[in-house]
């Protein structure tokens, strides 16, 4: 089993004048292949926020940009040595075309699937899992999810089923965990601060900044 697990960091706002969107846009995805590096994974996760955060704090998920660098840093020497990669594409969106800024949903389904399009999907498992922290309309997860496998269908054996699930991250331990490194990414680029993220660059397999 394949698990993949897809979010983003930064918007997709575009207005520069009368706004103050940020300049890049991340999509980040954790691949974690087979069900005990999934649970290990989701188990580190849930004792750290048992041990770590206080009782009487409102805190229920680990998020990049409101978990202290300390406890980041307690929390991936628990996960460095579990088998897990990630992949990440940035989108440059100061110098890309005008024309495609009103078509956010266009912008990110293309975004996930150039980092997808990165992935070894094949001979990896009788299954592929691709979950996605959920804040799309239904008729936005439809559309994505058609995007998504459409694109897929020359990369993948028929033999080997994707589904595509979106999942409330507070839930879904695993995305917290892609929150924390995407967020990592995005402020490298946006903040020029590679502290977080210099401690686990060695687990990027493909990082990729580009312009649409």
């Amino acid at each position: 089993m394949l698990y993949l697990y897809l979010d983003e960091s930064g918007d997709l706002g575009f207005d520069f004048v009368n706004k103050k969107p940020s300049d890049f846009f991340v999509v980040c995805i954790l691949d974690v292949e087979g069900r005990e590096n999934n649970k290990r994974l989701s188990k580190i996760v849930k004792v750290v926020l048992k041990r770590k955060i206080p009782k009487a704090s409102k805190i229920v998920e680990l998020k990049g940009s409101l978990t202290p660098l300390k406890l980041k840093k307690y929390f991936y020497e628990k996960i460095k040595n579990v088998e897990f990669s990630l992949y990440t594409v940035i989108l440059d969106k100061k110098k890309s075309y005008r024309s495609l800024w009103a078509d956010k949903e266009r912008i990110y389904s293309h975004i996930s699937y150039l980092l997808l399009d990165k992935i070894k999907l094949v001979d990896r498992g009788p299954r592929i899992l691709l979950v996605i922290d959920r804040s799309k309309s239904k008729e936005n997860i439809r559309d994505f999810d058609k995007y998504i496998l459409n694109q897929l269908k020359g990369k993948l054996s028929p033999a080997v089923p994707l589904d595509i699930v979106h999942l409330d991250s507070h839930t879904t331990q695993c995305l917290q965990i892609t929150d924390l490194f995407c967020w990592g990414i995005f402020r490298k680029y946006e903040k020029n601060d590679t502290v977080w993220y210099d401690l686990f660059k060695d687990k990027i397999k493909d990082e990729r900044l580009v312009v649409l």
